[in-house]
């Protein structure tokens, strides 16, 4: 029993190795920037000021901050970044799928956007 609770402890430390107050609260504030640059992006150039234009721009700009706010969430938060590189690299596949798949959303969105403004709904009246 008592290797067994060793074993316990050692693996509870490893994981907590790289966590401190001071780390959780420096995430935090990242975390907290991140969401306040898309705030004021959305709410003041985008709507307000109107210093940028709703498009591809800032969306790849939304999506980019999003990923960067995941990967603080999933790797400190989740504690991925303390896991083996073997369990790293297939998260991270899976987290380039996604990203594919959200390209490959916003390719096809904005083609059937296209294709359905330029047709008319009852061709025949």
């Amino acid at each position: 029993m008592s290797n067994h609770d060793h074993i316990v402890n050692h693996d509870a430390d490893a994981h907590e190795g790289g966590m401190d107050k001071k780390r959780i609260w420096s995430v935090f504030f990242i975390l907290l920037a991140l969401t306040a640059l898309e705030f004021l992006i959305a709410l003041g150039f985008v709507h307000h000021w109107g210093i940028l234009q709703k498009g591809m721009f800032v969306n790849v700009v939304y999506i980019i901050l999003t990923l960067a706010k995941a990967y603080y969430i999933v790797a400190f938060f989740m504690h991925l970044k303390f896991e083996k590189s073997g369990f790293i690299i297939c998260c991270s596949t899976v987290f380039l799928f996604i990203i594919y798949f959200i390209v490959l959303l916003l390719v096809e969105g904005e083609f059937l956007r296209d294709a359905m403004t330029h047709q008319a709904i009852f061709p025949h009246q």
